[in-house]
Parts: structure tokens; sequence; C-alpha cells
């Protein structure tokens, strides 16, 4: 049985078909994809994802290491004095709500899974510090999980595709998972960050250079290529 959107109506198979051909094409643009952050295992995922929200993947990768070599553990970071956490990821900003729930979520590991990451989405989002889309992308990029994350570039990519209509986060996984087959779910969300970043941009997409053009539902994507709406 087809899965509900958000709304509780079901997808014809025509946006189904609508939904499949956008990610053939991403497929073929990004046949192998992954997190740009970098991680030894899940713990240090969780937390590199979570430092990850309002900056680049790059500037976390330049002080997650330092963040690791003084905590290499999540019993380490629970017992981690704030200030000197702060001193280490300022650079990601937001640097004090970040520095809590990291901590936080480690000690709620230590707590309630002795140091072990749950592997699944029901634990994870009861860490303190820990939503759905952070679960999400543990689950999906650490062992495959089918879960699909949605942040800024994945609701911007989605609603202008056509495949939601919603502007909560949430809403648009329940949309996006009942367009998708189970399978695919754990290759979706990267792919679309990554379209997100490459082509599709918030304020300059590329709609001249995009493959998706005829697939876009956008408005906006005629004026943005030069090109005049059919009548």
């Amino acid at each position: 049985m087809p899965g509900a959107r958000s709304d509780g109506s079901i997808p014809t198979p025509a946006e189904r078909g609508h939904a499949r051909a956008i990610l053939n094409r991403l497929k073929r643009r990004y046949p192998e994809i992954g997190t740009a952050l970098d991680y030894e295992n899940a713990w240090q995922l969780l937390v590199v994802t979570v430092m990850s929200a309002q900056t680049t993947d790059e500037n976390v990768n330049r002080v997650a290491p330092r963040l690791f070599e003084k905590y290499p553990t999540p019993f380490a970071l629970a017992q981690a004095d704030p200030a000197d956490v702060e001193k280490i990821i300022f650079s990601t900003g937001f640097y004090r709500q970040k520095t809590r729930s990291i901590i936080e979520l480690s000690q709620d590991l230590v707590a309630r899974h002795d140091g072990e990451v749950p592997r699944n989405l029901e634990e994870l989002v009861q860490l303190r510090g820990v939503g759905r889309k952070t679960a999400s992308v543990v689950l999906a990029e650490m062992w495959g999980e089918p879960a699909i994350a949605v942040d800024t570039h994945v609701k911007r990519v989605a609603n202008r595709l056509g495949l939601t209509e919603s502007a909560d986060p949430t809403k648009i996984e329940f949309d996006l998972r009942a367009v998708y087959p189970k399978r695919e779910w754990a290759g979706i969300s990267m792919r679309f960050i990554q379209f997100g970043r490459d082509i599709c941009d918030a304020r300059r997409p590329l709609c001249g250079e995009c493959e998706l053009f005829e697939l876009c539902r956008w408005p906006g994507r005629y004026d943005r290529a030069g090109r005049v709406p059919p009548s």
C-alpha cells in the first residue's frame, strides 16, 4: 500500500512517476553521495551533525578533530567543562547552544545507552539536542537505514520540484516518504542537499543549467533561465 502524505492523501501514480523521474536524474548526477562531514563512528557523526547547524561542513571539519582529540568518547564529553568546549567550537556559531546540546546528548547516551548510539529514530530523538533531521542523518549515513533528513536545502528543492507544498520539515519528510519507496529513503536527503548547493540555490538558482528544468514546478524558473513560459 502506498504511504500517505502529511495531509492524509495518497499520491497518484503520476505523482509517484514525477518523483521517480526526479530521483533518477539526481542519481545520474550523484551516483555515490554522502555527507561531507568527517567522522569515525556514530557518536562523532551525531556530534558533528549537531555542530553543522547554521555553518558549513568545512568549518565543522576544521574544529572537530580538536574536539574529539580532547574528548574522544561520549563518556569524556559528558563530563566536559562547557567553557572549554565553547572555546573549541566557537567558530561554528551558536556555540553556547551547540555546546549544551553535544554535552547533553553525550550525557544521555552514557546514562541510557552505555555510550552507544541507538539505531532507531524514536530513541535518537529522545536524546537532548537531537531532532528528527539530525537523527535521520545518522541513521541514513551511518547504517543506510530508511530515513529522510529535511534541512533548508531539502525543503527548498522539494517545494520547487512540486514534491510538497509544506514549509514544515516533519510534514515534508512524510510527503517525501509517500512518493518514494522505503528502499530509496536513505539516498534522498544528501542528493537533494547537494543539488540545492550546486544548482538550486535559494537566491541564485542556475535554472539555465538545470537538468530538472522540465520537471520543476517553480514559477520563477523561467525568469532565471531566460525562457518564455508556454502559453
